[in-house]
């Protein structure tokens, strides 16, 4: 078992930044890849980021391409969203998810949520 929680979310200008983390505990951190999503309002989850476990490979969706970053400290079991340049079309509660697989991911951890809200 891998229990995740984020933190970091909040109301923020358009064109501002956040850094969203998700602290983990339980089975061990650095052997999961991890993700990030969002859902938006009335809207399907949308993958935003992934991560390997070793931090060496991340991938983006398009809509977050050049914007966000996603890091991992494994000391800290911690794994990190940095958002630059935010648009209102970023406002969604935003998850982390562990896989233990890279290529066809399968997020069987997740973690609560924590609301970004941008504002125009």
């Amino acid at each position: 078992q891998v229990q995740l929680v984020e933190s970091g979310g909040g109301l923020v200008q358009a064109g501002g930044s956040l850094r969203l983390s998700c602290a983990a505990s339980g089975r061990t951190f650095s052997s999961f890849h991890m993700g990030w999503f969002r859902q938006a309002p009335g809207k399907e989850r949308e993958f935003v980021a992934k991560i390997n476990w070793n931090g060496l490979s991340t991938y983006y969706g398009d809509s977050v391409k050049g914007r966000f970053t996603i890091s991992r400290d494994d000391a800290k079991n911690t794994v990190y969203l940095q958002m630059n340049s935010l648009k209102p079309e970023d406002t969604a509660v935003y998850y982390c998810a562990a896989s233990q697989t890279w290529t066809v991911p399968k997020y069987d951890y997740w973690g609560q949520g924590t609301q970004v809200t941008v504002s125009s």
